[in-house]
């Protein structure tokens, strides 16, 4: 009698890194997910224990590698900064992204945004924004008693996690820090700079240039007053009160 014996081997899982889409459909969307993932990198680049992404696959689920979203940009507070080819959440101590960010472009529907709002109201996602730099449509939600509920008014809100507070300029989104910095691009920051550093060189120079000044007013005094002192002296010579 032959036994046979059946293999216990489960086939792996394989997590992909890559969801085949592309990161944006366009320039100024490009711009903005940059603009925010490197603003919430700059915001908490002083908290080792705040991780941040920018489309980054997310699995909330062991086991299925189907259920899963890629933010434009996302935070994850409590887990620690690092280089990862996705974000498998029950390898991070179960902790979900706490905020998430996504920036629309022409090729994301109403259909598919709607199953994003689904997906993170599900998974345990505390704030939502969304902006359409098109259209200059700014939309924001917030968890409320275990869901996700419509932020009203957006204009001046302050992110009760982030501290940072939204609000427009025309169909421009207007971001800043809790110490009032705004969300800047790399060229914006990079001029902001390079005139900082113009400014303290013109102010280098004009201070050296009043200290020449100051030196040669200070030189001609001391001449001055050696002419007095010889005069004064021949003065004196003739029998002259030189007072």
């Amino acid at each position: 009698m032959v036994t046979q014996i059946q293999s216990t081997h489960q086939t792996e899982i394989v997590y992909p890194d890559c969801d085949g889409e592309p990161m944006s459909d366009n320039t100024k969307q490009f711009r903005w997910i940059v603009t925010i993932k490197e603003g919430l990198e700059w915001l908490f680049k002083n908290d080792e224990n705040v991780f941040i992404a920018g489309d980054l696959l997310w699995y909330p689920v062991e086991g299925n590698n189907v259920i899963r979203a890629a933010p434009d940009a996302m935070v994850i507070m409590g887990r620690p900064k690092g280089d990862r080819g996705s974000y498998q959440q029950w390898k991070e101590g179960n902790i979900a992204p706490q905020v998430v960010f996504e920036v629309r472009s022409p090729g994301n529907t109403q259909t598919g945004l709607d199953k994003k709002l689904v997906f993170y109201d599900r998974y345990g996602v505390e704030e939502y924004y969304l902006y359409d730099p098109a259209k200059g449509d700014l939309s924001g939600w917030l968890r409320r008693d275990g869901r996700l509920d419509v932020i009203e008014e957006m204009l001046d809100w302050v992110s009760p996690r982030l501290g940072i507070k939204f609000n427009m300029l025309g169909t421009e989104l207007q971001l800043y820090g809790p110490n009032g910095e705004k969300f800047a691009t790399y060229v914006e920051l990079a001029t902001s700079r390079e005139q900082e550093k113009l400014a303290k060189e013109q102010a280098q120079q004009e201070l050296e240039q009043s200290q020449q000044e100051l030196e040669q007013s200070q030189q001609e005094l001391e001449q001055e007053k050696v002419r007095s002192q010889q005069l004064a002296a021949k003065l004196r010579e003739l029998g002259i009160d030189p007072n």
